[in-house]
């Protein structure tokens, strides 16, 4: 089974976070934290700001890593590291996305996951 290794950032503002909801793709529809593929020769840190200028236009600050989810998939195993980050310039505008919420502790469960990114959904929770 092929390994996608992947990173995404998880956006904090004070006590709410930034979810993305995917507008292509076989898991169109689904809300995730954006981010994406690691290209080579890239850091993950250096992978995450270019994944969410590409998709969001923003200049991101990218913080510690939160957590390495290892999520088997039916077609491929995901590999994705997440970590914190900030907005440094930008409106995070969406360019690949259909949608996204700032949610915070209480509202963080009102959209519909997808199945590697509820994994973590939870432990953000908690450390907002």
């Amino acid at each position: 089974m092929e390994t996608k290794h992947v990173v995404a950032a998880v956006i904090r503002r004070g006590d709410k976070i930034f979810a993305t909801e995917r507008g292509y793709g076989e898991f169109k529809d689904g809300w995730e934290f954006p981010g994406g593929k690691i290209e080579p020769g890239e850091t993950p840190e250096e992978a995450l700001k270019r994944e969410i200028r590409e998709e969001l236009d923003t200049e991101i600050a990218v913080g510690d890593l939160i957590d390495t989810l290892e999520f088997d998939y039916p077609k491929f195993h995901l590999s994705m590291q997440v970590f914190w980050a900030t907005v440094v310039s930008g409106k995070l505008s969406l360019l690949e996305h259909e949608d996204a919420r700032w949610l915070d502790k209480t509202t963080i469960h009102s959209v519909n996951w997808l199945p590697a990114d509820v994994t973590l959904v939870d432990k953000i929770a908690r450390l907002l």
